[in-house]
């Protein structure tokens, strides 16, 4: 195994998860040549001891240990690496850190509530959003994309979905952005997790509470007033079965409201500076924008990764890859490194918007915990780039994108700000 000590940068370094999208990925490519795992260490911040993990950055191996719940868990950490108490698991990530058969459970609750016709009003809802957030920018000439686009366009999305009124909207915007600021010492008021760990989970307990606290009032609300969201389809059913208690309901709320929209977020900032960077690969799309989209969409999924990772636990001593993996090893498959193995994709560094087939793990591994609202995801970045290439098509980054000044490995490598220049136009339906 190689050991990440010996590498230019260790994966636990908050160096290389700040470095340039295309630089830090180039980072991974000789270690996973060099073998299948990658040892890495880390000091718990809860606890003050050393712990050590796998990286798992080939395509094959993410996408086996995807597909075997019953040797490799989620039930132990699937979006933390080190190992948190159950309830916190529950708190910040609901049914992705479970196993079966609660998991099972939750996820069929939700699942049979969040199809494409079920969501068909929120689905025609993203073009009115993309519009909207389009018409806040179109006549001013420059704008920070993720502050006015990629913030706001997915979060209102989820919020209008689940029936969340708009003056919530920012405490939705704060709290979200607390928890997957990767411990970026911007979004907990200063705090450096380094410096003050109690402090920083202090800050997280307290954005999961208030998320709590919103979606208890909404759901409260709609047992005695039902309306068309996901909320009122979640609190009311043919029998208890098919129905989230009040803390299952929380805990999905807050695992859509900032897994749901930090992701597209991501992904949307993400591709703009991939076009900037690959202008030929725009013009392309541009060029033909019906016939171009989903493969564009899927390639910036690839590309950009926005997960950085999921976490499975060894529930048994296993052989895997030709290793000897004792129960209780902790696996960190890393999404991006996967979606770049030349094993699995043909010239895989360079951003190709017509790349077909691309069968990348940017909605996670196949398997039980594959992306559940990667239908929804797929049609919010299809609409916003349509919106963007129409109404200002000659949108350009003038800078780097500002990544998360994350204390460790972010979840989700997010983008903090990303200045755009346009030439203005009026907004919709302003003669």
């Amino acid at each position: 195994m190689t050991d990440l000590a010996t590498t230019d940068l260790a994966i636990t370094d908050p160096a290389l998860w700040r470095l340039p999208l295309q630089e830090r990925m180039a980072h991974f490519i000789a270690p996973r040549e060099a073998g299948p795992f990658w040892e890495g260490g880390f000091v718990n911040p809860m606890t003050g001891e050393y712990e050590t993990f796998l990286a798992v950055t080939r395509y094959d191996d993410v996408v086996d240990i995807s597909r075997r719940p019953a040797d490799f868990c989620s039930g132990k950490g699937a979006t933390s690496i080190p190992d948190m108490p159950p309830e916190g698991l529950e708190f910040f990530g609901g049914f992705i850190n479970m196993d079966d058969p609660r998991h099972a459970r939750q996820r069929g609750i939700v699942s049979r509530k969040f199809t494409p016709r079920q969501l068909a009003g929120v689905l025609d809802s993203v073009q009115s959003i993309a519009t909207e957030v389009v018409d806040g920018i179109c006549e001013q000439g420059e704008a920070d994309l993720v502050e006015t686009i990629s913030q706001p366009f997915p979060l209102l999305i989820i919020c209008d979905m689940m029936g969340i009124p708009r003056d919530k909207f920012e405490t939705v915007l704060r709290c979200t952005n607390t928890i997957l600021g990767g411990g970026d010492p911007e979004f907990l008021n200063g705090i450096i997790p380094a410096e003050d760990p109690e402090g920083m989970i202090g800050q997280l307990l307290g954005a999961g509470m208030e998320l709590t606290q919103v979606m208890h009032e909404v759901a409260a609300e709609r047992r005695e007033h039902p309306e068309d969201d996901l909320t009122t389809a979640l609190v009311h059913a043919d029998s208890d079965e098919d129905m989230l208690d009040p803390s299952e309901l929380a805990s999905f709320f807050i695992l859509l409201a900032v897994a749901g929209n930090d992701t597209t977020r991501t992904a949307i900032s993400r591709g703009m500076d991939l076009l900037a960077k690959n202008p030929e690969q725009r013009q392309i799309w541009q060029d033909d924008l019906a016939g171009v989209t989903p493969t564009a969409v899927e390639e910036i999924v690839r590309a950009s990764s926005p997960v950085t990772f999921m976490r499975r636990t060894t529930t048994k001593d296993i052989r895997v890859a030709g290793e000897d993996l004792d129960e209780g090893t902790k696996l960190i498959l890393f999404y991006g490194a996967a979606n770049r193995d030349p094993r699995a994709f043909e010239d895989p560094e360079t951003f190709d918007v017509r790349r077909d087939p691309n069968p990348h793990v940017g909605f996670g591994g196949p398997g039980p915990h594959f992306c559940l609202g990667a239908h929804l995801a797929r049609r919010e970045v299809s609409v916003i780039f349509n919106e963007l290439f129409n109404r200002l098509p000659d949108i350009q980054t003038t800078a780097e994108p500002v990544p998360l000044d994350a204390a460790g490995i972010p979840l989700v490598g997010g983008v903090k700000r990303l200045p755009v220049t346009f030439t203005p136009s009026k907004p919709v339906g302003v003669g």
